[in-house]
């Protein structure tokens, strides 16, 4: 005779629980007249990949005090773990945010016209 095993409700979920933090290793901030301008992230090869994310492409970077869209550059110089921000509001040099591909696929949540 086999034995069933039962999971407890909640104790398993399949997700995207994987989100590793990343550490601000320099904030780039410009001002009105610099040739570039505007949220970017530099992310090392490695971390983009883990991510899914290349080259020019949007992500989320989810900081401590908000949320907020930001170029990509995949730079080899910047080592794994740590990330390069220019232009994000609500983040601070070394602390850390989460960056996420955004979920463009899936409808939105709630409300739907029509």
């Amino acid at each position: 005779m086999m034995k069933r095993i039962r999971l407890p409700d909640g104790g398993f979920k399949v997700g995207f629980a994987f989100r590793p933090e990343l550490r601000i290793l320099e904030y780039i901030s410009t001002k009105r007249g610099d040739a570039e301008r505007g949220p970017m992230i530099r992310i090392s090869p490695t971390d983009a990949k883990i991510r899914l994310l290349t080259e020019g492409e949007l992500a989320w970077v989810q900081g401590p005090r908000r949320n907020e869209l930001a170029v990509v550059i995949i730079d080899e110089n910047v080592p794994d773990g740590s990330v390069i921000v220019r232009d994000i509001g609500g983040v601070a040099l070394s602390e850390r945010v989460v960056v996420t591909k955004p979920d463009l696929d899936s409808p939105p949540t709630g409300k739907t016209v029509g």
